[in-house]
């Protein structure tokens, strides 16, 4: 069975059990209408923000600010993902204290208008294998109350999309930890 079968049997069967449920109680054929309408919209409701749960994931906060810590939930993926301005650019990065240094895409160095500190690549070691990358420096990298300056970032086609904050942003924080599923980073000095 494909995955997409899978899918539509259970659509299916979310559907049938309700309406077999009100059916069996036998009640007068117009108030049948009405109540069927009225699991159709239910269910309609129920796929749509199952749906576009990334799309209004939003609507939930997974990042707030309380006091001088910045606290952030854990995914569904089980990473840290953060919302994170840098030089003025707004993008969502991975927390990944296992990434020695801050590394952002492509889109986002044109977009951050950072060029290349050196005309020399550096090669890196990655989970992937090794990579060639360009070095620069973001002034200014924010994530809640936290601000890095001349911040150290590479950068390289070979990242795809995803951009990650790396050691050298985490080791500027007095502190960071995990506390029951919540990112904590509290910030050295207020800025």
């Amino acid at each position: 069975m494909t995955d997409r079968t899978a899918e539509f049997a259970l659509y299916a069967l979310m559907l049938i059990l309700p309406l077999a449920a009100l059916i069996a109680r036998r009640p007068p054929l117009g108030r049948t209408l009405v109540l069927i309408l009225a699991w159709i919209g239910i269910f309609a409701i129920g796929l749509l923000v199952v749906g576009q749960r990334d799309r209004i994931g939003g609507l939930w906060r997974d990042q707030a600010v309380e006091g001088r810590e910045t606290r952030i939930r854990m995914a569904q993926d089980g990473h840290f993902w953060a919302d994170v301005t840098i030089d003025g650019v707004s993008r969502r990065m991975l927390i990944d204290s296992g990434a020695t240094t801050t590394a952002i895409s492509q889109s986002t160095a044109r977009a951050a208008g950072l060029e290349g500190d050196s005309p020399f690549p550096v090669i890196l070691n990655t989970a992937d294998g090794q990579v060639t990358a360009r070095t620069a420096t973001a002034e200014r990298v924010v994530i809640g109350s936290v601000t890095a300056r001349d911040l150290p970032v590479v950068m390289s086609p070979a990242f795809g999309e995803t951009d990650v904050i790396g050691m050298n942003f985490l080791s500027r924080l007095a502190s960071w930890r995990v506390e029951d599923r919540t990112l904590i980073l509290t910030p050295s000095t207020p800025d």
